[in-house]
């Protein structure tokens, strides 16, 4: 039997992922933690195919540099070994065990969204390239070691995803952002924005989840992609902050989802999970939020300092950068 297999209902035309295959994998949540696959030491277990070295890393890997099957790496990629896509890869965050977007140096977490950016463009005319991150047991993670996930969908396949409003053009006032998606009319977001340089941070008067936030470019209209280097100093600590400032509120490691919107127009969507889907939800679809989305972005730009690029920038060039 193949790994997995995509099959949609007939009637509802929604698809849907056969993967029995994935049940084996290990899951801390079911006690069946292995020693951990992605830690400093096991770099010869599994096939590399992308890496951003460490200090004096000179060789080549599928053009990420370093040398595959050395400790001597920032950033590893390799593919999932209990794939439900044709292409399936992790993205491994660090050699640090327990450190994640919370904890890591901001050049670093640089690193990991360039790794996101190189990987995406690698794969766009393959398929739907999907970039998602869980934490946390209540988040879908059977690992701790911090890692994305990359999955390239069947562009016949069709995802339900909200997207941004496609009637917004670049240069209008930030509440003309709207949401919209694939079962409602647009929906302009009428909670008030938090501006970076580069990118505006809001909460959806629609949001399903609670505590719910998204984080749009200024820059419109573009796939992930093309996020420039510019951008991803400020994306890097805007998401840093944001998750420091859920820490605060939710207490250290609290379970959460982030994915990258793999359309035009693209959105990083993160969600708290502080709540269990019921059953009405499940039958229906339709989503109890029970957390004001204006409350939510309050308590943010409460705890929010916005970046400041040319500063951030100097500090990369201190004695961290010295050691890539």
């Amino acid at each position: 039997m193949a790994e997995f297999e995509f099959l949609q209902n007939p009637i509802t035309k929604k698809w849907v992922i056969s993967a029995p295959r994935r049940a084996k994998r290990p899951d801390i949540a079911k006690g069946s933690e292995p020693p951990c696959p992605f830690c400093v030491g096991r770099e010869k277990d599994e096939k590399e195919v992308y890496r951003i070295p460490a200090r004096n890393a000179s060789a080549s890997v599928a053009g990420g540099g370093g040398k595959e099957g050395d400790a001597n790496w920032l950033v590893r990629v390799i593919p999932n070994k209990f794939p439900f896509a044709p292409i399936h890869e992790v993205i491994v965050h660090s050699p640090d065990h327990r450190k994640n977007f919370d904890e890591l140096p901001l050049p670093h977490i640089e690193l990991i969204i360039k790794t996101y950016r190189q990987r995406f463009n690698e794969h766009q005319k393959k398929g739907q390239v999907c970039i998602f991150h869980n934490r946390g047991e209540r988040g879908g993670e059977s690992l701790p070691h911090p890692h994305t996930q990359l999955a390239v969908v069947p562009f016949e396949v069709k995802m339900e995803l909200s997207r941004l409003d496609p009637q917004a053009s670049v240069g209008q006032a930030p509440k003309a952002l709207g949401i919209y998606s694939n079962t409602s009319e647009n929906q302009i977001v009428e909670s008030e924005m938090l501006e970076t340089p580069c990118f505006y941070l809001f909460c959806p008067k629609t949001s399903q989840w609670p505590d719910e936030v998204w984080i749009a470019p200024k820059s419109r209209g573009r796939l992930f992609g093309e996020i420039t280097d510019e951008e991803i100093t400020d994306f890097a600590y805007t998401l840093q902050r944001l998750i420091q400032i859920f820490d605060h509120r939710h207490g250290n490691e609290f379970p959460f989802n982030f994915y990258i919107y793999p359309g035009g127009d693209w959105y990083l969507r993160l969600i708290p999970r502080q709540k269990t889907i019921g059953g009405f939800e499940l039958v229906t679809g339709i989503f109890v939020n029970t957390q004001n989305p204006k409350e939510t972005l309050s308590f943010i730009k409460e705890h929010f300092e916005k970046p400041d690029i040319e500063k951030i920038k100097l500090q990369h060039q201190a004695e961290y950068f010295r050691h890539v």
